[in-house]
């Protein structure tokens, strides 16, 4: 096998596929990626059987075939070649990559070790608005649990809601629900964040078809397609968190609560919470350290209820403020012991519960 392409398009088409290979698995085929050349098109595939990223590219065929080829020094090799043309060889159990002068050489990886990858089924995939489906996943992502020990937790739940799509994410101390009206489809299934987070950097564009169901949810785009496994299992029954109801609502500008949890923050760190003082005329943060300090500062804002004090997880509450993409957030409560929901002003697409830490 042997082809030639710009510098900057063989970097692309091999760092996408390879967003999709593992860095810690026990089997070193995985680290590298499938090369196949047919015609003029160049197909490389990286996987690590959780994630798959297939994409293509069109090259200068000088001979047809296939390798494996180390996924990171090859991409990293290519990547530090002078601008202009660049030769990928694969020859007698050695892959060889030139380009304006410089020459590396690396060990070629099995073929037929590589694991078999069947072609996603796209019959049942809807299109959807890449720029607005990543944009809603990035909302409800943050809420999504990083601890492997409870996969339940660390995906996206994907369920068809009134004729709409609905994303709904949670690690137990917060949730994210996202509405996405204009995709009417039966897609169902909790899909790993992990792969959604890769979305966009391996196959993303401003139109995706999107299929999830069965044991696969499938992304694909005219730069390639990314197939993740579903996580098995139950997602929790997250409506019987979302009260009906709330006696009381504080609207506030975004940007100056953004800005106000910024500077708490400094003191609070991660561990400390932000105490909001709700009562007329807006909202009153502070935190307090016993080894370092305090800050206190009033936002102005619309506040309709009783007076009370309640307090966040400083980055949790950050996360939720910074998700809302409307110039004014409302945060609804019900109590100090109770959650509370972070939402837009105007939008009911999407909200964001929170638990309040105990005082």
């Amino acid at each position: 096998m042997r082809i030639r392409a710009e510098r900057d398009d063989l970097v692309d088409v091999l760092s996408r596929a390879g967003r999709a290979v593992g860095t810690r698995s026990p089997l070193p085929i995985l680290q590298g990626v499938l090369v196949e050349v047919t015609g003029k098109t160049m197909r490389v595939t990286g996987t690590d059987l959780e994630v798959t990223v297939k994409t293509e590219l069109e090259v200068e065929t000088i001979e047809e075939g296939q390798t494996v080829i180390p996924s990171r020094l090859a991409t990293e090799a290519v990547r530090k070649l002078p601008p202009g043309a660049v030769v990928l060889e694969a020859k007698e159990g050695e892959i060889e990559i030139t380009g304006g002068g410089p020459r590396f050489r690396f060990r070629e990886l099995s073929v037929d070790e590589f694991p078999k990858i069947e072609e996603p089924d796209m019959s049942e995939a809807v299109g959807v608005d890449g720029d607005a489906f990543g944009e809603a996943l990035r909302q409800v992502m943050v809420a999504a649990s990083t601890d492997d020990a409870r996969p339940i937790l660390t995906g996206v739940f994907f369920e068809h809601e009134e004729g709409k799509l609905r994303l709904v994410a949670t690690d137990s101390y917060r949730l994210a629900v996202r509405d996405v009206p204009a995709v009417d489809a039966d897609l169902s299934g909790l899909v790993p964040v992990r792969a959604l987070k890769e979305l966009g950097r391996s196959v993303g564009a401003s139109e995706l078809q999107v299929a999830v169901g069965g044991r696969e949810a499938i992304f694909s785009s005219s730069r390639g397609t990314l197939t993740a496994r579903v996580i098995e299992g139950t997602f929790p029954n997250y409506r019987q968190l979302i009260p009906e109801s709330y006696p009381s609502r504080l609207r506030v500008s975004r940007e100056a609560l953004l800005a106000a949890i910024d500077r708490a923050s400094l003191v609070a760190e991660d561990h400390i919470p932000i105490r909001l003082a709700l009562s007329s005329g807006g909202v009153e943060l502070s935190v307090s350290r016993q080894d370092v300090g305090g800050e206190t500062e009033h936002v102005e804002g619309e506040y309709n209820g009783e007076e009370m004090i309640i307090a966040f997880n400083s980055r949790y509450l950050n996360d939720g403020v910074n998700a809302v993409e409307e110039e004014t957030v409302v945060l609804d409560v019900l109590d100090p012991l109770k959650p509370g929901v972070l939402r837009g002003g105007e939008g009911e697409d999407f909200l964001y519960l929170l638990m309040p830490v105990r005082l």
